[in-house]
């Protein structure tokens, strides 16, 4: 009896000192506030204030929603141990939040949309009952990572914690949570890729959109997440092709836009019957154009690499050709360029005859990964398969035996194996590189014997001895022709070897003597001037020949570091580059404090002068087909700095004065002295703010760090002005309009706004129309702020190239179109091979 008077004794005396600790933590909470929640007040008990409710004296519930509070909360709310549910969202709350560590009894709580700064250490620890999380919209959190201890709340149904700041990569740790519903962490800076834990997971509702740093690699895991009924996964860097969701007999919505994703759209996810709003548009889908049940009310689709606009089936080269890239992951390297429903027009690493039949497929050295699909065999005209220098496995299709008319088969350096069927005598077969292939005839390590499948020939090895010295000889022969006849020519120039006897600049081939110079430019007299920038003077110099040039000279104010960098930088990499559509240097110069380039020379100046001053130089206004074709030779000439080049190089100073016009009214870029190298073209380049206001990238303007997507930014200017005729920065106007990229995309929407702004010199009839609309839309995704929403120039060439046809030469007969990344036009790049001089002419001559 004694005993049990204790225990009760011990039992009340506890209870009365918990109930004292949460009286006095309350009384901490309430004095946190800087107002009073209506209904709180010392003056009464703290279980009978608004919102709170306790059990036995012991406070278990507490909700404050959005009741217009703020304040620090108590580090020590955590003491609070019998509270299940704390509801504090849609406040002003700041400061840390406060740690729930080893609090057993708490299983909902809400800390969303606060103003909170940081999550203290061992925030998660411990919570083994909690079952709902939301700490979303704190924007003023520091960063941070999911920690690993959160796998101790076994019973959690509902993570969300968008906008907090999170960064690295998902933890792979989701079979922790067999009851996990709902988990949303959109617009933070995760990076990475989906954990394969997802897979076999309760979700429905997947929201990691909009990530700053872009989530990546593909979503194959959604396939085996069988109870999904919403995902977002929308901007963001994923890639690969949409997987089969067919399992998924809940999904609604699906929103997977402004990613990198690439193949066909599968025929399973037109058959979900739950599926009401679908949203694929800003990737690289491939295949026919999807049609949708009239049960989907809500679907996008364009900006996409469909073969056709419209429902229907692909070309069948073009079929094959997809499946063929199927095999190896469907690349991005292909999607981008592989677009349209002829796979002759455009398509790199494809060659085709004069039928359009596919004869030649290069994809050497492109690290491919998969396998060889036997769909090769489907292209009866192949006559040439390179794929050497990959990452491919698995074994050699038997069906390739069936290409007729194959004669030679790269694949070397890969790693496959398993026998090699049996070619026939007609095809050179090189299997170098795999160790792990089979014999069958061959040598694991070499080529298939005599250029065909049969026996070791003496005869055949001699004839080939033979044929590679005599190529060998004619090669070293034509060489040392060659450099003599570019030595004769260059001295025409005024090049000297010695850079210490005239004067010139150290750079190979291309120094031009100060008396030579002055020669041309009639001692750079002042009515041979054709332009004046902030780098000097630029003449019109003519040789006794009758070739034309442009002389840049450096005027002393700009020969501080930054002008010698800047013509240092422009030597450097107009020395690397040559396409037709970059202006080319021929020369250059030091003549003691003096800085001299010379370029070819562009009779039609800048496009400055066409768009802007007519009036002062008496040019003719530009139609619309000549703007058409200017903005898509200076696509073609950045394209070749971002994706063709040694080096991905990055302008960053694009706009119309820096582009200048031949006879032909064709455009070349120029002004290259504030290119920067970027080693990979994806990660930003740290560097101080260079350019022109009205054409710099939002993010780069406010960083310094840039990407191939500014350029991109100021092509969208370019364009821009192209439609409208409008400078990009014009103080004359209104103070709501002066800027033309805000005033452009506000008028974006609306086709008569956009009829309105036209240049009045344009006078555009109903096709020509049309034609402007697509460009403006390509304005406005080329200028959008964030910069991993703005397409690849590759892109933006792909949509330029249908609205001015294709290009062809009348000076080359070929009997085989030579598709590039995007058409024909690299068949007349520079030749190597000739001097610059000559080159030149050869150019303004086609």
């Amino acid at each position: 009896m004694v005993q049990l008077i204790y225990l009760s004794t011990f039992i009340f005396s506890f209870l009365t000192l918990s109930s004292a600790d949460d009286a006095a933590v309350m009384a901490k909470l309430l004095a946190s506030f800087s107002t009073a929640p209506s209904g709180w007040s010392n003056s009464t008990d703290y279980c009978n204030w608004t919102n709170v409710v306790c059990d036995r004296g012991r406070v278990t519930d507490i909700e404050l929603i959005s009741q217009s509070l703020s304040g620090t909360l108590p580090s020590d709310l955590g003491t609070l141990t019998q509270l299940e549910t704390l509801s504090l969202q849609e406040n002003s709350f700041s400061g840390p939040m406060p740690s729930f560590a080893n609090h057993t009894s708490l299983r909902y709580l809400y800390l969303d949309n606060n103003n909170f700064s940081s999550i203290p250490s061992g925030f998660f620890q411990g919570l083994t009952n909690l079952q709902v999380l939301y700490l979303s919209e704190n924007h003023n959190i520091a960063p941070w990572t999911i920690p690993t201890e959160l796998t101790q709340a076994t019973s959690l149904l509902r993570f969300y914690a968008s906008d907090t700041n999170i960064f690295g990569s998902l933890p792979d740790f989701f079979g922790s949570f067999p009851n996990l519903t709902d988990l949303g962490l959109a617009y933070n800076n995760l990076s990475g890729t989906l954990p394969q834990s997802l897979g076999g997971s309760s979700i429905r509702k997947l929201r990691l959109e909009r990530q700053k740093n872009g989530l990546s690699g593909t979503i194959d895991v959604l396939s085996s997440m069988t109870q999904l009924s919403q995902v977002w996964l929308f901007e963001n860097e994923f890639t690969g092709p949409i997987p089969d969701l067919s399992n998924s007999t809940s999904l609604f919505d699906l929103q997977l836009s402004d990613n990198q994703f690439t193949g066909l759209i599968p025929d399973s996810l037109m058959s979900i019957a739950t599926l009401r709003n679908v949203s694929l548009d800003n990737n690289e889908l491939q295949g026919p154009y999807p049609q949708f049940p009239s049960s989907v009310t809500n679907h996008t689709l364009g900006t996409n690499s469909f073969c056709r606009n419209t429902p229907g089936p692909c070309d069948d080269q073009v079929t094959t050709l997809l499946e063929i890239a199927a095999a190896f992951g469907y690349p991005s390297k292909l999607a981008k360029s592989w677009t349209g429903n002829n796979a002759c027009v455009g398509w790199t690493s494809i060659i085709c005859d004069s039928q359009d039949n596919i004869i030649t497929i290069n994809f050497a050295k492109q690290q491919f990964v998969g396998t060889i699909s036997p769909a090769f065999a489907k292209l009866t005209s192949l006559r040439n398969l390179f794929l050497g220098d990959n990452k491919l496995t698995g074994s050699i299709p038997d069906a390739l035996t069936n290409i007729t008319r194959l004669q030679v088969l790269d694949i070397s350096n890969n790693n496959l194996s398993g026998l090699i069927p049996k070619f026939g005598d007609s095809v050179n077969l090189t299997t170098t590189g795999n160790p792990l292939i089979g014999t069958n005839g061959t040598s694991p390590s070499g080529n298939k014997a005599g250029m065909g499948s049969s026996g070791a020939s003496v005869l055949p090895g001699m004839i080939a001895g033979i044929v590679i010295a005599v190529i060998i000889f004619v090669v070293v022969v034509l060489f040392i022709s060659i450099k003599c006849y570019v030595s004769s020519r260059h001295r025409k120039f005024g090049g000297v070897v010695n850079p210490e006897n005239g004067g010139t600049t150290s750079v190979p081939n291309i120094e031009i003597s100060i008396e030579v110079l002055k020669q041309v430019t009639n001692n750079f007299n002042e009515d041979n001037i054709l332009g004046r920038g902030g780098f000097g003077v630029v003449y019109k110099g003519e040789y006794y020949d009758g070739t034309k040039v442009a002389v840049k000279r450096m005027e002393s104010a700009a020969r501080g570091s930054k002008g010698i960098n800047d013509y240092q930088a422009e030597i450097s990499v107009l020395t690397k580059v040559r396409h037709i559509h970059l202006v080319s240097l021929l020369g250059c110069c030091i003549n003691g404090n003096e800085r001299l380039l010379v370029y070819e020379y562009m009779p039609q100046g800048t496009l400055t002068q066409h768009l802007f001053d007519l009036g002062e130089n008496g040019c003719s206004p530009l139609t619309w087909k000549q703007r058409i074709q200017i903005a898509m030779d200076v696509a073609r000439g950045v394209e070749y700095l971002h994706t063709l080049a040694p080096q991905i190089f990055i302008h960053r100073d694009l706009k119309p004065s820096n582009i200048l016009l031949g006879d032909d009214m064709r455009a070349k870029v120029a002004d290259f002295g504030l290119v920067k190298i970027a080693p990979d073209g994806k990660n930003p380049v740290s560097t101080r703010v260079a350019g022109t206001f009205g054409y710099l990238a939002p993010e780069y303007g406010a960083t310094g760090r840039v990407t191939t997507k500014a350029d991109v930014y100021a092509f969208g200017v370019v364009l821009m002005q192209l439609i409208t005729g409008r400078k990009a920065v014009d103080d004359t106007l209104p103070d709501d309009n002066p800027h033309l990229v805000t005033w452009f995309c506000r008028i974006l929407n609306n086709k008569e706004s956009i009829a309105k702004a036209i240049d009045q010199t344009i006078n555009p009839d109903e096709e020509t129309m049309e034609s402007i609309y697509r460009v403006a839309e390509l304005a406005g995704h080329c200028t959008t702020p964030k910069p991993y929403q703005r397409p690849d120039i590759g892109y933006v060439v792909n949509i330029l190239s249908p609205l001015i046809g294709q290009w062809k030469p009348t000076c080359h007969k070929l009997d085989h179109k030579f598709p590039t990344s995007h058409g024909v036009e690299d068949i007349y790049d520079f030749d190597q091979d000739i001097s610059l001089p000559q080159d030149l002419r050869s150019w303004q001559t086609m």
